[in-house]
């Protein structure tokens, strides 16, 4: 891991071209993102290198504003870097049309802090609410409706299907978010303060089914946190600052 000197264009192009590794899941060269406010410029990402492994749980630490929840859009192309290369499992995302961009979005699974719930759905609609741009045959509804019942089994939901999700508590709607970021098939799952707005008893056991969904699924997760305890439980552990790699 190293940061890569934006005076020097041609070690910045050169690590644009990233040989795969089937060990690797997420690679990051070169990645810059700058916010322009009224008052200064902002830098949340200043040239970070990094490899994200494959079927690992990594954690993303540092304080606030280090740059942790830049780095986790910029990954799931919810926004774009002004420079350098992001590929994820042979994709070159930074490279991609809109189109494609859209595509690339469905096939990763998003975990946020506020759960971000319709509340006028179920919580089997809410699971499913990833697949509705999709063209699905009554048949391929049918398997949809299945795979969000299992995962909805998996989080320890089973029987609630039908509720409103506003009648669940927090930890009960982190798990219907956590059923809705896998009902696509993931790889990988993108996780911002997955606990954080839960209590100590109920994030525990969040962060544990999401260790289980790993072991699981197979999916590579990518997790930030100011939570030392859930950093620590993690396979592989990245520090920023100031849109800087730290070492560890």
């Amino acid at each position: 891991m190293r940061n890569t000197n934006p005076d020097d264009r041609d070690d910045l192009e050169a690590v644009a071209v990233v040989e795969h590794r089937d060990d690797v899941a997420i690679s990051v060269r070169g990645v810059r993102k700058t916010f322009r406010t009224l008052d200064a410029d902002v830098v949340a990402a200043d040239g970070i290198d990094v490899d994200i492994p494959s079927g690992a749980a990594t954690s993303l630490t540092g304080p606030s504003g280090s740059g942790k929840s830049t780095l986790l859009h910029l990954i799931g192309a919810l926004d774009t870097p002004d420079d350098g290369t992001i590929v994820v499992h042979d994709q070159t995302i930074t490279s991609l049309t809109p189109r494609e961009l859209a595509r690339y979005r469905r096939s990763i699974g998003f975990v946020f802090q506020r759960f971000h719930l319709l509340p006028t759905l179920s919580v089997l609609d809410n699971v499913t609410v990833p697949l509705i741009p999709q063209r699905m045959s009554r048949q391929e509804r049918a398997m949809t409706k299945t795979r969000a019942e299992e995962l909805l089994d998996a989080v320890g939901l089973a029987g609630r299907e039908s509720s409103p999700a506003t009648k669940l508590s927090g930890g009960q709607q982190q798990r219907v978010a956590i059923a809705r970021a896998l009902i696509n098939h993931p790889r990988i799952v993108l996780a911002d303060e997955p606990t954080g707005s839960l209590d100590t008893h109920t994030g525990e056991e969040i962060l544990q089914l999401l260790f289980n969904l790993r072991d699981t699924f197979q999916t590579t997760l990518l997790i930030a946190t100011h939570d030392p305890a859930l950093a620590a439980r993690c396979d592989h552990a990245i520090h920023l600052r100031d849109g800087r790699l730290q070492p560890q």
